[in-house]
């Protein structure tokens, strides 16, 4: 049983925990000079952790009905029926609340940003029935996660705080864009709704135009923050990494689209270890 929500809160997939966790260290980074309270430091990683197994969570409730027609999504714990729907809002619950025990440890603006989170964390899965930009409303969601840091850091939001937020939901749109590039044929027959579907035959021109706003939406971030040579070192591997996505889904295969997706790991990774050795 145990395992069941295990697979359920995507514990057994750490990938995208940490696509979700960069942003807030990047920010916690920026933020601190390279020197954030460890306090603040474990909460926030925590309070990301936790919220992002809170999101799959209430993501499978409200795609239970969609789930067992999708290849990939099948077997999951409540299209298996190995969980019942109402165990798995008592789950989804119980991590909200713990997410809650932990913010509880910061300052007041941050405990007040985070109702704001999580309202978008538990909203965002029920997007998809009425847009075709729930990849969009992903990365305001668990983007969220970047003021909500440097609130927590300083007490304040300033403006690359913004700056930053806005690549981190330009980011999730691209890597969520090539995760339902995989799922685009059940779900047009199913008719869950996507930027894979919306962009269309565009949806590889349109995600290299969103890869390079990326890449100089994080300069500008650099510029503010008058950062050095690691950080910009930082940025032409992540750039490269972009340029291997786009060569990975140019045929538009499953596999591929997927592989892509799942590389960004390595764009996140990019950017924070140039963050992290240019505030040494």
């Amino acid at each position: 049983m145990f395992k069941h929500y295990w697979h359920l809160a995507r514990f057994d997939k750490p990938i995208g925990t940490l696509i979700l966790l960069y942003p807030a260290l990047w920010a916690l980074w920026i933020a601190s000079n390279g020197d954030p309270n460890f306090r603040v430091l474990i909460v926030i990683s925590l309070g990301v952790i936790v919220m992002r197994a809170a999101g799959c969570v209430i993501n499978d409730y409200a795609d239970r009905d969609f789930d067992p027609h999708v290849e990939r999504t099948k077997l999951r714990p409540i299209a298996a029926g190995n969980v019942t729907p109402k165990a798995a809002l008592i789950f989804f619950a119980v991590l909200c609340l713990i997410a809650f025990c932990l913010v509880l440890l910061l300052n007041t603006f941050t405990i007040l940003l985070s109702f704001v989170g999580a309202f978008l964390a538990a909203s965002y899965p029920f997007m998809k029935r009425y847009t075709h930009l729930p990849q969009a409303y992903l990365g305001i969601a668990f983007g969220w996660a970047v003021p909500m840091a440097f609130a927590a850091q300083l007490n304040a939001i300033p403006a690359v705080a913004w700056v930053l937020y806005l690549a981190v939901i330009l980011w999730a749109l691209v890597y969520d864009t090539m995760y339902a590039m995989v799922d685009k044929d059940d779900d047009l027959k199913i008719g869950v709704k996507s930027t894979a579907i919306l962009f269309g035959n565009y949806d590889r021109h349109i995600l290299g135009a969103l890869q390079i706003s990326i890449l100089l939406l994080l300069f500008l971030v650099g510029k503010m923050q008058q950062l050095g040579g690691f950080y910009y070192f930082g940025l032409i591997v992540a750039a490269g990494f972009s340029f291997y996505q786009q060569k990975l889904i140019f045929n538009r295969e499953k596999s591929a689209c997927f592989e892509a997706f799942l590389n960004n790991n390595w764009f996140g990774l990019a950017i924070f270890i140039g963050l992290f050795f240019d505030c040494l």
